[in-house]
C-alpha cells in the first residue's frame, strides 16, 4: 500500500496552525482542487466529513472520520466510505522555535489488485503533488498571503 508524506514549515505558533488545519470546511476557499468539504457530524474530539475533490480531471468523493488530539496538535483520519479501498493518515503540527512543521501523511489503496502496479506509482506522485499543494495553501493562508 503506497504511503505519501509531505512536510512544510509555517511561520507561527503550532496551536494556531493546528486550529487552521482543523477548520477543514474552509479548505475549498483557499485550496484549488477541493470542490467541497462538509462536516456531517461533530463530537467532542471528532468529525465525520464529506469531501469532493478533483485531481487531473478525475473526481473523487469520500467520507472520513477525523479524530483530533488537541494537546499534541494531531489529526488522524480514515475513510469510512468512498472511491478508494483505503484512504487514511494524519496531520501533525510540531513547534520548532518560531516556526511550525506541518506533516501530512496519506496511506491509500485503490483496491484493484490487477491494476495496482500500474496505478499506485502514478497515484503516489499525484497525491504527493496534491499534498504539497495543500500544505503550501495552508502556509499562504496562515502567513497572510491569501
Amino acid at each position: 500500500m503506497p504511503v505519501v508524506q509531505v512536510t512544510e514549515t509555517v511561520r507561527g505558533n503550532a496551536k494556531d496552525v493546528y486550529t487552521l488545519i482543523r477548520d477543514m470546511e474552509s479548505y475549498p476557499c483557499f485550496m484549488e482542487n477541493l470542490n467541497s468539504v462538509h462536516v456531517l457530524e461533530r463530537g467532542d474530539n471528532w468529525t465525520l466529513t464529506a469531501w469532493d475533490t478533483s485531481l487531473n480531471g478525475m473526481r473523487f468523493r469520500w467520507q472520513e472520520h477525523d479524530e483530533f488530539d488537541h494537546a499534541n496538535h494531531r489529526i488522524q483520519y480514515r475513510q469510512v466510505s468512498g472511491d478508494l479501498k483505503k484512504f487514511e493518515g494524519s496531520w501533525i503540527v510540531e513547534q520548532d522555535g518560531d516556526i511550525s512543521k506541518v506533516t501530512l501523511l496519506v496511506d491509500f489503496e485503490f483496491g484493484v489488485p490487477m491494476l495496482s502496479s500500474l496505478l499506485n506509482p502514478v497515484a503516489k506522485i499525484k497525491l504527493k503533488q496534491n499534498g504539497e499543494s495543500m500544505l503550501k495553501a495552508i502556509k499562504r493562508r496562515f502567513e497572510g498571503e491569501v
